[in-house]
């Protein structure tokens, strides 16, 4: 199991045609700007460095854009860095879900969010 995040911009509707009737109607999208998957074994570590809850949810802690994160991750990772053999406790003894993969996860995250700011946050647990 896994969580997944992303970022995306507004739904809106966008006109189609079907490939069966040719009738044309409207659908609703959303570009996604940001798409990334992480193991859950990863949970306790994150928990550990307090970002747990906005990594995996954001729709319960009131997180909806992209921008608030960055602050939050900002803080976790830099915890993160200055006590690695604290987190890499919670590596995962069968290799899924470790510290050396997951700093550059939240790394590139970050740098989504702070690219696209008023993106709205994703989750899927």
């Amino acid at each position: 199991m896994s969580l997944d995040v992303s970022l995306t911009g507004e739904t809106v509707d966008v006109p189609c045609v079907c490939s069966e009737c040719g009738h044309e109607h409207t659908r609703k999208h959303s570009e996604e700007f940001f798409s990334a998957n992480i193991t859950h074994n990863l949970g306790s570590m994150a928990d550990e460095a307090g970002i747990y809850r906005c990594l995996w949810r954001p729709d319960e802690n009131g997180i909806t854009k992209a921008g608030q994160l960055v602050p939050l991750l900002e803080a976790g990772l830099a915890l993160m860095r200055s006590d690695r053999p604290r987190f890499e406790k919670f590596n995962a003894k069968n290799g899924w879900g470790l510290y050396e993969h997951f700093i550059p996860w939240i790394e590139e995250y970050v740098e989504a969010c702070k690219k696209y700011p008023d993106a709205t946050v994703r989750v899927s647990r």
